[in-house]
């Protein structure tokens, strides 16, 4: 059984700004936990699978992703989970909304998967410090950005699973998303 979640996640410019954003928590703040995955907005929360049944998997994926249109994307400033998360907050627009609860509704008809937190209102972040930001850590940090202003507009073409290889997350594969005209 290996640990998988899905994701969307920015263009590389975009990953590269939200890196440096972390490379200066780390530096600053003593919090480094965030580098353990890219830069991405989740979607469907860490759940464990079979490898044996991995192409299952992939298959509805691949086959819901071909059912969605690109999903526009607006971050717009720093939000936060108080005592220990700070991050980059996307607007909750009707696409990025609907994507989630779209995907979550699939995973369960097709796949049985339960999200484990689905009594919890989807609240779409880019995560840049969690973790290991300790309590006085976050009050310092989240004072310096809590009316930092950050923006950046992008589309998300593909839906991305992620597969935890021991300390960190990667990217097991890409699917594309509908980018045919006229759906």
């Amino acid at each position: 059984m290996f640990r998988y979640f899905l994701a969307l996640l920015p263009p590389v410019e975009v990953q590269q700004q939200a890196n440096e954003l972390k490379e200066y928590f780390a530096r600053v703040y003593d919090s480094r936990k965030a580098f353990n995955a890219p830069p991405h907005i989740t979607l469907y929360p860490p759940f464990l699978w079979s490898e044996t049944r991995l192409a299952e998997l992939t298959q509805i994926l691949e086959q819901f992703a071909l059912n969605q249109k690109p999903i526009p994307i607006v971050l717009d400033g720093f939000g936060a989970f108080k005592p220990r998360v700070i991050f980059l907050r996307p607007r909750k627009t009707p696409e990025l909304m609907e994507i989630e609860q779209t995907l979550g509704a699939v995973l369960m008809q097709e796949l049985g998967l339960v999200t484990p937190q689905k009594n919890r209102f989807f609240n779409p972040h880019l995560t840049l410090a969690f973790r290991d930001l300790t309590r006085d850590n976050f009050k310092a940090a989240w004072s310096e950005f809590e009316t930092r202003e950050f923006h950046a507009e992008f589309t998300v073409n593909q839906l991305t699973l992620l597969r935890h290889q021991g300390h960190h997350w990667q990217i097991e594969r890409e699917f594309a998303l509908n980018t045919v005209t006229g759906r």
